[in-house]
Formats: structure tokens, C-alpha cells, sequence
């Protein structure tokens, strides 16, 4: 297996367990120390991993307030937040608005798109 393949196998694990992720078995995943794969990963998308984490559950919050009738409290603890207040205070700071807004027709979210990754080889003459 490429080292392609296992850092999308490490990325694919960190989509799938957003909720409740074990950054040991991501770091093995990559065939990595999970210190190297936080570094790594910092390196190559540009962002530190807790971050890029938060803004995807954010992300994901905000779809789901959307499109489900569930309460701000359950989505808290849902996506690790100890209180719905401290849910609250981050999900304004990243998008501006808070959850019960967002839940309004027609309301803008900010979306932070899921990391891809894409290998270009180029012939050296």
C-alpha cells in the first residue's frame, strides 16, 4: 500500500468517527507515530488536525441542524461539547450565526469541504 493510500485510509477513519475519534488508530492507519501524523498532516493540508476536526464537525452541525428537527443540547454532546453554551459560543465563531439561526430558511453556512488529496507526477527532462 502506498503512502497515498494510507493517509486517505487515515483521513477516511477520521470522516467516518468525527464524533469520537481516536487519533492513535489514525496515526496507525497512516503507518505513522500519531505525533508524526499530526505534524504530517499539519504540513501537507495546511492546517493543524484538532482544527481541521472542528471545523469539519462544525461543518457537520450545521447540515444537521439544517436538515433534522434535533435540539442544540443533543448536537452538543453529540459532537463532544460539554455544555450547549460552549457549543453555541463555537458554532457562532465559525459561522457567524448561532444554531438556532441556522435552522432558518435560506440561511448561509460557512462549509469546510472534506481534505482530499491528489499526486501529480511530473517528468523532469
Amino acid at each position: 500500500m502506498s503512502f497515498h493510500n494510507h493517509l486517505k485510509s487515515a483521513i477516511d477513519y477520521i470522516e467516518a468517527n468525527l464524533d469520537d475519534i481516536d487519533f492513535d488508530v489514525a496515526a496507525r492507519k497512516a503507518c505513522c507515530s500519531t505525533y508524526h501524523f499530526q505534524r504530517m498532516f499539519s504540513y501537507i493540508v495546511g492546517v493543524p488536525l484538532a482544527e481541521y476536526i472542528r471545523c469539519r464537525r462544525m461543518t457537520l452541525a450545521a447540515f444537521e441542524l439544517q436538515g433534522s428537527n434535533i435540539k442544540v443540547v443533543d448536537l452538543a454532546v453529540k459532537y463532544g461539547y460539554d455544555s450547549q453554551s460552549s457549543f453555541t459560543r463555537a458554532f457562532q465563531a465559525f459561522h457567524g450565526l448561532t444554531p438556532s439561526s441556522a435552522r432558518d430558511i435560506g440561511t448561509v453556512i460557512k462549509v469546510y469541504p472534506r481534505v482530499s488529496f491528489q499526486i501529480l507526477m511530473k517528468d523532469q527532462l
